[in-house]
């Protein structure tokens, strides 16, 4: 069986993917597929979601497994067949790609192919930049600053002024006068 998939992007306007591959192919190689059509590297710690009707997520499917709970079910991309979850035409998938700002593709079953053999994951249709890879942080490093000491620093702490270093009794907080 072979499975047509589109994906699409609520960052770029225009973004459109589409691919065929082999229900026996496994999430990772949906995985790299994605990442090919795209021009990212593979060095992030990418996972998918199955959505619900209502987009929303269900199980998760992790590029490796991060040691979660005992009672929680861990699916790994490279031990998990597309057949596993996916098998009907209107399914929907979530790819996370920069799991750091949370961004992700869309991605839905346009057509399950019956009695059709694919045997390489194929890229159909490119239009379309794809977004940033990794989201950058806006930050910007101080340039040329120069820190200067406050010159008229007084011990002005509020309450300071009424504090008395004999109100304070060794043996009321147990503290040994003996030298270390």
């Amino acid at each position: 069986m072979v499975i047509k998939l589109k994906m699409v992007c609520d960052e770029v306007e225009g973004f459109v993917r589409e691919y065929l591959i082999s229900d026996e192919a496994t999430f990772l190689d949906l995985n790299k597929l994605i990442l090919e059509s795209c021009g990212y590297p593979d060095d992030q710690m990418t996972s998918f979601y199955i959505l619900n009707d209502e987009w929303e997520r269900g199980e998760q499917i992790t590029r490796q497994d991060m040691g979660s709970a005992a009672e929680d079910d861990i699916y790994v991309m490279e031990n998990l067949k597309l057949r596993e979850f996916i098998d009907d035409k209107g399914q929907k998938l979530e790819f996370v790609f920069d799991p750091f700002s949370e961004r992700s593709f869309f991605l839905s079953v346009k057509d399950v192919l019956t009695g059709v053999k694919q045997e390489k994951p194929e890229i159909k249709r490119i239009k379309g930049d794809a977004p940033v890879h990794i989201a950058e942080l806006n930050y910007t490093a101080p340039v040329n600053t120069k820190i200067t000491p406050i010159e008229d620093f007084e011990d002005d702490f509020y309450g300071a002024d009424q504090f008395d270093d004999d109100d304070l009794s060794p043996e009321a907080y147990e503290i040994s006068q003996t030298p270390y």
